[in-house]
């Protein structure tokens, strides 16, 4: 899937034998070279990859949206969500769709205080031993790491995962931050789950 998505998102956004890529999808690009030698390469700035994401902030208890968001409520820090620990943010960019991450939530769990995220992953039931592996071995350990549940009506794993736990998390960083670092970590977990099948 991913690579037949970057294979795609490639041919539409060459232009002028030039190619603007974010690091993520360049260097898979590279590993897997997917792009011709006479294309030059420019490595976007990875701040803008969430421009044009879809922001909304709601009651976790009554789903209610409070708000909707642009792009610039990300520089806001990520603790935001513990001084509003009643909701929980609503994020969906075409970047998450690339790696088939559908409707990603993020909050802080009430009995944890764990930044959370919680998605649909777009995977065959036969792959969840293959992402119970990759959530073992990355998450650093500790209660409630992470759940992964195969829901049969939807076709998609639920995936919730404690942020704190993954590699280079902090508690100082923007909301921006923490959804590069989210989606960072999902590209891996896609690529190597393809790559093992």
């Amino acid at each position: 899937m991913l690579k037949k998505q970057m294979e795609a998102y490639i041919s539409k956004t060459l232009s002028e034998n030039k190619l603007e890529l974010f690091k993520e999808e360049l260097d898979y690009a590279e590993r897997h070279k997917l792009i011709p030698d006479d294309i030059s390469i420019v490595e976007k700035e990875n701040t803008f990859r969430f421009a044009n994401a879809y922001i909304e902030r709601s009651n976790k208890e009554s789903e209610e949206m409070i708000s909707e968001e642009t792009a610039a409520f990300l520089s806001q820090p990520i603790e935001f969500l513990k001084t509003n620990i009643e909701e929980f943010l609503y994020f969906e960019s075409s970047w998450f769709e690339l790696i088939g991450v559908e409707a990603l939530s993020l909050e802080v769990d009430d009995v944890f205080s764990t930044y959370n995220a919680m998605f649909g992953l777009k995977f065959q039931k036969k792959i969840g031993d293959a992402i119970k592996a990759y959530l073992n071995k990355e998450l650093q350990g500790g209660i409630g790491s992470f759940s992964l549940m195969f829901n049969q009506g939807d076709g998609l794993w639920d995936v919730n995962f404690a942020l704190n736990n993954v590699k280079g998390f902090r508690e100082d960083m923007s909301l921006g931050e923490a959804f590069s670092l989210i989606y960072n970590f999902l590209f891996i977990l896609v690529e190597t789950i393809e790559e093992d099948k």
